[in-house]
């Protein structure tokens, strides 16, 4: 099972901060950096030192990093006009000699929309619907060749479709819970899809939805890759697991109903009950980006016992 540290940088972090903790990715062996794409702090607390932008934080550590891979979960689609967005996760493919991929979800947030003047859609899944349709199809492109859309929310005309990322082809995320229309974009446009937050038993419920609907559309179902997303807390005895708990404002018992906590024998058997039902990748939220030590242990302790 591949294990990938994801981090939310608007509850407080600067770039600074992000890097350590990409670095440390790196250097205990995980396979990927990701991180949110969110304005605005979540919860109670001042939220300083303010927000970063995700691209231009993965961008930085495109050029500060040599191996991991580096992406989000999920790019906001109402934060950016999709051609734009193209252009722009090309290049940080390019400056990371092909390492990037890219979750794209809806946008949900409202209050951070209000926040920072960023229009909140009323429709916006046909818009994220459009947003795959460009940014797969402008990299898709040959070169040479124009790129031309016309849709709903979205109109693009003879693009040169340039530039092209270093990627023969990034792979794209989508992930979510909906039952119906989530599984069916996935099927049609992801490499990868992601569930987050979810227990066992959903889990496995949505990932068949989603083979179901890949099939329905004549692709393999093995074709994607299926991920969970949990929030992490790991300590080496029970007043560890609690003093981490605790930093991130959690309570443990909850932690371990709704992520993986407890100590490394217990979240690798937790892992290994997703991993049965279809998971090979989870991406660990890691809320106290100050703990580096958590890193360690996990790299240490769990990841060997997962084989």
């Amino acid at each position: 099972m591949d294990l990938r540290i994801f981090t939310e940088p608007q509850q407080g972090a600067d770039y600074d901060t992000l890097l350590k903790v990409a670095r440390a990715t790196e250097e205990l062996g995980f396979d990927a950096f990701f991180r949110s794409d969110h304005y605005l702090r979540m919860g109670p607390g001042d939220g300083l030192p303010g927000p970063t932008d995700a691209w231009i934080t993965l961008a930085g550590l495109a050029r500060e990093t040599r191996r991991i891979r580096l992406g989000t979960l999920m790019t906001a689609g109402t934060f950016r006009l999709p051609g734009v967005l193209a252009i722009q996760v090309a290049q940080v493919d390019q400056m990371s000699g092909g390492r990037i991929e890219l979750g794209l979800g809806a946008g949900w947030f409202e209050e951070e929309h209000t926040a920072y003047g960023i229009p909140f859609p009323k429709e916006k899944f046909g818009r994220l619907e459009e947003q795959l349709a460009i940014v797969t199809g402008l990299w898709e492109t040959e070169v040479g060749k124009t790129f031309s859309h016309e849709g709903k929310h979205y109109r693009l005309a003879d693009s040169p479709a340039l530039p092209k990322p270093a990627q023969r082809k990034i792979p794209v995320l989508v992930g979510g819970h909906g039952a119906t229309r989530t599984p069916r974009l996935a099927a049609r446009y992801a490499d990868e899809f992601n569930i987050p937050f979810a227990s066992l038993e959903d889990t496995e419920r949505q990932f068949g939805r989603v083979r179901a609907a890949a099939e329905e559309a004549g692709r393999p179902a093995d074709d994607l890759v299926y991920s969970n997303a949990l929030v992490v807390c790991v300590g080496k005895d029970d007043a560890e697991v609690a003093r981490r708990a605790a930093a991130i404002g959690r309570d443990v018992e909850e932690l371990k109903a709704n992520g993986l906590a407890g100590s490394p024998a217990e979240v690798a058997d937790k892992l290994g009950r997703y991993a049965a039902v279809g998971s090979s990748r989870v991406y660990l939220q890691v809320l106290d980006l100050d703990d580096l030590d958590h890193l360690e242990l996990i790299s240490a302790q769990v990841a060997p016992q997962l084989g």
